[in-house]
């Protein structure tokens, strides 16, 4: 094996994961560089660590599925190998699923949902884990992966653009990150060499598909779905800066608009929003989502967030009986304090597509508190339409985890009145020992 001082171009931005850290992340955009840093340290790492333990590097790129390894970094490192001049005068030798490294070290590729808690052990003696397309890990794999790379020194790598504050990878290295871990985010914008042939690509998906362009090319969370009903609706908002901090007006009436989910381990999703139509503004202030809980829950928020005063509205099953007192979902809720609107009646067959016409037409008016209704804003903007792939024809929304606030978000859009509509409308207003005029 040859001795020789390899030289590697690297972007500022990737600078704090040159220094020994057991958690090493990359989180960003497309056109970043991420994977092409992490293939280059892989290198990097292949020629050093004989020199510093005596022993060749022993390293595992991982994704939650692979089922084939053009899925996997394996040809990106072998470029890099190409790119650095290295071969086998160096210790390097290719194979066909496998990557010998000076001194016998090795780089395998693997899928994590390819191992059980005991297949899992042989990767104890391994030296540096690479997780790539890290926002599909589930938590089981990296409640797995983590102590089992235990070798004195060793490293846990991952590269990934973020999809949801949920994903396993971010709450570990983002939401709860530990002392000893070094993350950074990294954009087209911080890739010196950064192509012109993706600058078009990007420009094109700016101008052109607004609602992916944050999480494609910024690395922002996925907060639309592509082809979702109301993606287009929240990219304009936050484009316009109607997504931020949006106060309540002390003299108008707050509004709760509710979709039932029942109670019990198998119930859906009871949803709230809570909403206050002031002048030409639709002013989305807060949301509210549980699974499983009893009505007293659900009430209990709304009194702990001061929204005891505020109108309930209720979908046609608001007068269906609660499964656990067998009263009416909307006596309760009166019995309870609240003002209560009389539920809205069954729309029947289209239901569905008059809520979502009727929020579409109402986006421009719509002002989101961004701090407290981010959970709200992400099932919105995932709730999209089923689809009959064969036939290419649409099947109407999809019932899943978003459809429950959607469903209470779309009463809001029906049931809404511009305040000039209102009898109470410019109506003279007395103060209390004040006068009035």
């Amino acid at each position: 094996m040859s001795s020789r001082t390899l030289e590697i171009p690297t972007a500022k931005v990737f600078e704090p994961l040159l220094h020994p850290a057991r958690y090493k992340g990359a989180h960003g955009g497309r056109g970043s560089g991420k994977s092409h840093f992490f293939a280059g340290l892989s290198v990097e790492d292949g020629l050093r660590m004989p020199g510093e333990c005596g022993e060749g590097l022993r390293m595992v790129c991982i994704r939650e599925v692979m089922k084939d390894l053009k899925d996997s970094a394996k040809l990106l490192i072998e470029d890099k190998l190409q790119q650095f001049g290295l071969g086998e005068a160096d210790g390097f030798r290719v194979f066909k699923d496998v990557i010998q490294t000076p001194k016998d070290g090795v780089i395998i590729f693997r899928g994590m949902q390819d191992y059980t808690a005991e297949s899992i052990k042989s990767l104890e003696g391994f030296h540096r884990s690479w997780i790539e397309e890290a926002q599909t890990l589930t938590a089981r794999s990296l409640m797995m992966l983590r102590p089992t790379i235990r070798k004195e020194g060793s490293e846990i790598w991952a590269s990934w653009n973020p999809r949801r504050k949920s994903d396993a990878i971010d709450d570990f290295l983002r939401a709860n990150k530990p002392g000893n871990a070094q993350v950074v985010q990294a954009n087209w914008k911080d890739n010196p060499w950064f192509p012109s042939v993706l600058d078009e690509e990007r420009k094109h998906d700016l101008a052109a598909y607004p609602e992916r362009y944050d999480h494609v090319w910024e690395g922002g969370y996925a907060t639309a779905f592509e082809g979702a009903y109301f993606a287009k609706l929240l990219a304009e908002a936050k484009a316009k800066g109607r997504i931020g901090r949006v106060e309540a007006d002390p003299l108008l009436p707050l509004r709760a608009f509710i979709d039932i989910g029942g109670s019990g381990a198998n119930a859906d999703a009871f949803t709230i929003w809570i909403v206050q139509w002031v002048g030409q503004e639709i002013r989305v202030l807060d949301y509210y989502e549980s699974v499983g809980q009893v009505l007293a829950y659900h009430v209990a928020w709304l009194r702990e967030r001061g929204y005891q005063k505020a109108i309930l509205y209720l979908p046609h099953d608001g007068v269906n009986e609660n499964n656990v007192t067998g009263k009416r979902y909307e006596d309760h809720l009166r019995e309870a304090g609240f003002t209560v609107e009389p539920p809205v009646k069954n729309q029947g067959r289209g239901a569905a597509a008059m809520r979502i016409e009727a929020v579409r037409r109402l986006g421009p008016k719509m002002w989101f508190n961004e701090a407290t209704t981010e959970a709200g804003r992400d099932a919105l903007g995932f709730y999209h339409e089923k689809k009959d792939e064969q036939r290419n024809v649409g099947l109407g929304p999809e019932h899943d985890w978003s459809s429950h606030a959607a469903d209470a978000f779309g009463l809001m859009a029906i049931c809404y009145q511009e305040p000039s509509a209102s009898a109470a409308f410019n109506r003279t207003i007395q103060y209390a020992n004040a006068g009035w005029r």
